[in-house]
């Protein structure tokens, strides 16, 4: 099991994660961080194969892929 963790008040909620995601399980959330952006966070953890697409096309290096996170 992997665990995803975004760094929700740096995110710019760009949404290149959402997009380049293969199990489509990020999405944008419905709130805004400090800077006034919707960050991005994943609706399903569990479908997360650990591919780590999303880590390699964010931009602002907000995401972190965890082996063996809380299930």
């Amino acid at each position: 099991m992997f665990q995803v963790n975004f760094l929700e008040q740096y995110c710019k909620g760009c949404g290149l994660c959402v997009h380049f995601c293969p199990k489509n399980i990020i999405v944008l959330a419905q709130y805004t961080n400090d800077q006034g952006y919707n960050p991005a966070t994943i609706n399903d953890m569990t479908k997360c194969t650990g591919c780590a697409l999303c880590a390699r096309m964010c931009p602002h290096v907000v995401i972190e892929i965890v082996e063996g996170g809380a299930a």
